[in-house]
């Protein structure tokens, strides 16, 4: 598969799976097209060849709705409307199960509610947009895709504006989706150490192609990475976790 805008290819020769219950992280140097490879698979850019399908079915070929309720995605930045209500951004992800002018009910509505229970903004229901932080606003989007109810979760970036806390909890709760709930789940980091504790398998993504895949162990070492980023990379086991450490220098 080939991936790109008009006058510029970004990847080429890709090809991959996502599982059903495995969390597949992406990473790579910044513009090494993460950003790219999710937007195509959420269905917004066609491939330039190739296709990407979900059970063998070509999303590009989906109708939006459809779409919508096999992938969900988690934007690296958005801008949501400063006036509408945190509950209002969460049942946003239940658009997809509703009719012409049809009006959330209560299933929606407990869906919404236990999104947010889960993504810890379940105190923000009532207020508005414009007076969350950015790290509030990025778990609304988290909560939005949970209650979306999709078989397939895309995660762009997703604890780029969370504290360490929140970036824990957010990626263990996207663990137990996969592993729990059987949701195929792609998303780029850039942290390796965070791809390291909670990603099943990892693609690395360099010059336009995928240099290395396979599970965390495997690809996040000093060879791979140091080609990848053109800097000193140690590697040692994390003394609390047991998976890959990486240091720079």
């Amino acid at each position: 598969m080939t991936l790109g805008y008009p006058g510029r290819t970004v990847l080429e020769d890709i090809e991959f799976s996502v599982r059903a219950g495995e969390v597949f992280a992406v990473v790579g140097p910044n513009g090494v097209g993460k950003s790219t490879l999710i937007r195509a698979a959420s269905g917004i850019l066609p491939p330039e060849r190739g296709k990407i399908a979900i059970q063998g079915q070509d999303i590009v070929r989906m109708s939006p709705a459809r779409r919508a309720r096999r992938v969900a995605v988690v934007p690296q930045a958005i801008h949501l409307p400063p006036a509408v209500r945190a509950m209002e951004v969460v049942l946003m992800g239940r658009t997809p199960y509703l009719g012409w002018l049809e009006r959330e009910d209560e299933l929606d509505r407990q869906l919404a509610a236990d999104a947010m229970r889960r993504t810890e903004t379940y105190e923000l229901a009532h207020r508005r947009v414009g007076e969350l932080s950015g790290g509030e606003q990025q778990r609304l989007l988290v909560a939005r895709a949970v209650a979306q109810s999709a078989s397939v979760l895309l995660l762009d970036e997703p604890t780029a504006h969370l504290d360490l806390r929140h970036q824990d909890r957010t990626l263990k709760l996207v663990r137990e989706l996969a592993h729990e709930q059987g949701l195929g789940v792609l998303i780029a980091l850039h942290d390796l150490n965070l791809v390291a504790r909670f990603s099943d398998r990892v693609a690395l993504l360099s010059d336009g192609r995928i240099k290395s895949i396979g599970d965390p162990r495997q690809v996040l070492t000093p060879l791979e990475l140091g080609a990848a980023y053109g800097v000193e990379i140690h590697v040692v086991e994390d003394p609390i976790h047991g998976t890959p450490l990486v240091l720079t220098g």
